[in-house]
């Protein structure tokens, strides 16, 4: 992101993004009254939908796990991305171009209309291969696919497909559906040749393969990998789609747009080595894994892996399986480098045998795959014994050179507590007796690498701040800390619904915040002249009466009194403005809220008459007699109010 995104786009973009068509992506909604939608909430396991979304109100709510609001939040939490980067999505989808306060910009718009392109042309990529699997042509492929276990279902559910052997079957479809020539180069489905005039021709890059879609974690498709079926094919085993726009090897995880939501429930991320490992593991129930795509786990890999696992200390574990053999033992090594931008415990679940989570399923069942999971051990463990395992133990030399070369790989670990444990299980697994000689040992070795490229502790430690400080800015809410910030804020207990007095304020509140068209002036009036009982609604209250009346209620306008609130309360607005009103039209709306607003005044009075009523019968009238007529006539006053709202008289 070029800088902090103008307050003015992001509330553009969100004014401008229907919630109810972003949310459509990710979940069936059905109507559940007045301009308001239900389905199975996204964020949590539940069978009865308490998921509500209020597109004209621009919320989102659930009432089961009460994750809660709007058009941003929602695409932060579901596809785990920061707020900059959730603005700056919405802004693509709908052709906005952003703004940024360093005097910056983000994508032109026809940058954005091109990558909407690269993405419309592998979204129908992905549905070619899918469909050409079905076909006679295909038979090798959903061979390769039976034999390991995988049925139709399956292959469905990871969308797997098969490139037909001709050299323009894929080219042919996409030509016909508009795409130009210039356009099919950039998506690195296609390769480039010269022909015997020296005139460029493109042709399927994929050909008479089995294809496997690899999408982003918010389910597009932006490449693909290709495994060999026929022997007269020269290529390599896979073919994966080269760098372009959309596919940046170093960043992409397959399997992550299925497995995210598991990751980020479990706090855990196993990380396998291909295509049918991912899917043999989920099939058998471990849905926390992905795979990386022709590259080793890096980096860029690890910064997805902390959004999902909310890596800020609190716990969470990864999981890499690697073959028991040496290439696998080296892809353990490298995970250990890597290792120190986690604060999540990592792990290495090496299968003795070497074989990989497929075949382990067609072999023993689902049960070994979870068996393999379970046999992890972390992975400071795991580099520390390898490096011991090139050494011969039994003699002096070999002792002497097995510590010489694990020292630096104990003094690589980031944490000291950690560093010193495994500092005293070093000497136990070397036979030394004496812990210091080996202490000495990894002293050094630390000295040493901080007089080289630096301390690898230091990594990428100020990912989750950056992070959270660009979430915080871009959303104009951050400030600095003042004086105040040592006074103790007001704790707001959940009101309780059964209470006829809460119940009364609840649905008062509700009215309120979902139709501010209703009320009148003089309802305005009396609304802000109101008192609530129930701290929590007292302080909603507060918050809309500070965001002034409103003809209709909107996503801005909850906006505002969203900026009037506590932060702890934004989800019991959320809940006011999201929970659905007992009526089927607009004219029982209108009676319904009329009705709750009379119910709200009529208590206000009432209350107000008790207190003028044990004022006036406490007053001595000869004491103070103008005082006295003052209170008759408020007496008075206030029981035509009362009369005037219930409109009969009475």
């Amino acid at each position: 992101m070029a800088g902090l995104i103008k307050r003015e786009d992001i509330d553009e973009v969100r004014a401008r993004t229907d919630l109810k068509e972003v949310v459509d992506a990710y979940v069936t909604l059905k109507s559940a009254g007045i301009g308001s939608f239900k389905g199975l909430c996204p964020f949590h396991d539940e069978r009865s939908p308490s998921f509500h979304v209020r597109p004209q109100m621009g919320f989102f709510h659930c009432f089961g796990c009460q994750e809660s609001g709007d058009v941003i939040s929602f695409i932060q939490k579901i596809d785990h991305i920061p707020f900059g980067e959730a603005v700056e999505k919405l802004a693509g989808r709908i052709g906005y171009e952003l703004h940024y306060e360093d005097g910056g910009s983000g994508p032109r718009r026809e940058e954005v209309g091109r990558r909407q392109r690269l993405l419309d042309a592998h979204k129908i990529a992905a549905e070619f291969f899918r469909d050409q699997l079905q076909t006679a042509a295909a038979a090798a492929g959903r061979q390769f696919l039976m034999e390991r276990g995988f049925d139709r279902m399956a292959a469905e559910t990871f969308g797997v497909g098969f490139a037909p052997q001709g050299w323009d079957g894929l080219l042919k479809h996409l030509s016909g559906r508009g795409f130009t020539q210039e356009e099919l180069k950039l998506t690195g489905m296609f390769s480039e040749s010269s022909n015997a005039g020296g005139q460029n021709r493109i042709y399927d890059r994929f050909r008479g393969r089995l294809i496997w879609p690899i999408r982003d974690i918010a389910g597009d498709t932006i490449g693909f990998g290709a495994r060999k079926l026929f022997e007269d094919d020269q290529g390599p085993k896979y073919l994966n789609t080269p760098e372009t726009v959309l596919y940046k090897k170093s960043q992409v995880l397959y399997g992550i747009d299925l497995a995210k939501r598991h990751i980020a429930g479990k706090r855990q991320l196993v990380v396998v080595e291909g295509y049918t490992d991912v899917m043999a593991c989920h099939l058998a129930g471990v849905d926390t894994a992905v795979a990386t795509c022709g590259t080793a786990f890096g980096a860029d890999h690890i910064k997805v892996a902390r959004r999902l696992l909310s890596d800020d200390g609190t716990g969470g574990e990864v999981v890499f399986t690697f073959d028991g053999d040496a290439a696998g033992q080296k892809a353990a090594l490298k995970a250990f480098n890597e290792d120190q931008r986690f604060v999540a415990q990592t792990y290495v679940a090496v299968e003795p045998t070497g074989a990989d989570p497929c075949e382990l399923r067609q072999r023993r069942g689902d049960d070994a795959v979870h068996s393999l999971i379970r046999s992890r051990r972390p992975l400071f463990e795991f580099a520390i014994r390898s490096t011991l395992a090139r050494f011969d133990l039994s003699t002096v030399e070999g002792r002497v050179q097995g510590l010489r070369a694990s020292a630096p790989v104990v003094a690589r670990i980031r944490d000291g507590s950690t560093r010193l444990g495994y500092s005293q299980e070093l000497a136990g697994w070397l036979g030394i007796a004496d812990p210091n000689e080996v202490l000495r040992a990894v002293k050094t070795a630390e000295r040493r690498d901080h007089q080289g490229a630096g301390h690898p502790g230091s990594g990428d430690g100020r990912t989750g701040d950056r992070r959270a400080a660009d979430g915080r800015a871009a959303d104009g809410r951050g400030s600095a800390p003042d004086a105040q910030a040592t006074v103790p804020e007001p704790v707001y207990v959940r009101p309780d619904p059964n209470d006829p007095v809460v119940r009364m304020e609840r649905e008062a509140l509700e009215v309120v915040l979902q139709q501010p068209g209703l009320l009148s002036q003089g309802d305005w009036q009396h609304f802000g002249a109101s008192e609530f009982a129930v701290p929590a609604y007292r302080a909603v209250h507060r918050g809309i009466v500070a965001a002034g009346h409103v003809p209709a209620a909107s996503n801005q306008w909850l906006d505002m009194v969203r900026g009037h609130l506590p932060e702890e309360l934004t989800p019991l607005l959320a809940e006011l403005a999201l929970s659905p009103l007992p009526a089927s039209n607009p004219d029982t709306l209108r009676r319904y809220c009329k009705d709750i607003l009379r119910g709200l005044f009529e208590m206000q009075i009432t209350r107000l008459k008790a207190e003028r009523l044990g004022a006036l019968q406490r007053m001595d009238p000869a004491a103070d007699p103008d005082a006295y007529q003052h209170l008759q006539q408020e007496l008075m006053q206030l029981e035509i109010s009362r009369r005037a709202l219930r409109g009969d008289g009475s």
